[in-house]
């Protein structure tokens, strides 16, 4: 008989020892960084996020380099990571700021709700109707416009518009009627929501991605958590920072 197939395996063993010690002696060690940071990964999954705005779709209100405060329990509690919803209490108003993915592409937009399901939207010449009432104009405070460039401030027209009590900033390239400046009416089916960029003339929306699902919708944005001027070396707007979103 062969000793060596007898003889208990002792570096083995030692080996599994010493394996299990390290990963012990590790755990103990960093085990604490890990659970932060566990929780810190499921708290922005389901509870609260802070998303960084690379483009300028929704000038004036929110310019590139801002990071916005995203609530995620605005409307409903999700499973961490997924769109399903384990309980449900609200759903995005009209005038609202939301996140939520494309239908086409599914990257994370952020955009203004101005169409619930139910209502019946339009647009001529920039001019936006909702259930056939049409929203008012009026001009915006200059120092919402000074925050843009020397050459959007003149090759853009800027308004408050205003819908029954809901109002918000605009702002446009005057230009003949076209597809995204003239459309409808359109009426939004149950569950679904349409999107329109602040900027009007410069935003992914629903004009080009279609309706938006309600299950699509991640959270509710708020505010301003901080901001930086991708322009001038990112250095910090610090008059935005902490300005609430409307």
């Amino acid at each position: 008989m062969n000793n060596k197939d007898t003889q208990p395996d002792i570096d083995g063993s030692k080996s599994s020892q010493n394996l299990l010690m390290s990963f012990r002696s590790f755990w103990f060690e960093w085990r604490t960084l890990f659970i932060i940071l566990t929780v810190m990964i499921l708290f922005r999954s389901a509870i609260a996020d802070w998303n960084q705005v690379p483009t300028g779709s929704m000038k004036p209100t929110i310019l590139e380099g801002d990071r916005v405060v995203v609530n995620k329990l605005a409307y409903d509690l999700k499973v961490p990571f997924t769109t399903w919803r384990l309980a449900e209490w609200g759903d995005p108003t009209r005038g609202e700021i939301v996140t939520f993915y494309s239908p086409a592409d599914e990257k994370l937009l952020i955009k203004r709700v101005i169409g619930v399901p139910g209502d019946v939207v339009k647009m001529r010449n920039n001019q936006l109707y909702i259930n056939e009432e049409p929203a008012t104009y009026s001009r915006l405070n200059i120092d919402i416009v000074n925050q843009l460039d020397y050459h959007q401030r003149n090759t853009h027209a800027f308004f408050s518009e205003k819908y029954q009590n809901i109002e918000y900033s605009v702002m446009l390239r005057p230009s003949p009627p076209n597809d995204f400046n003239s459309f409808g009416p359109i009426e939004i089916p149950e569950d679904m929501y349409m999107m329109l960029g602040d900027n009007r003339d410069n935003s992914r929306d629903s004009r080009r991605i279609g309706l938006v699902a309600r299950e699509r919708i991640t959270g509710r944005a708020h505010t301003v958590a901080f901001s930086v001027d991708y322009e001038a070396y990112y250095f910090p707007r610090l008059d935005r920072f902490l300005r609430p979103l409307n």
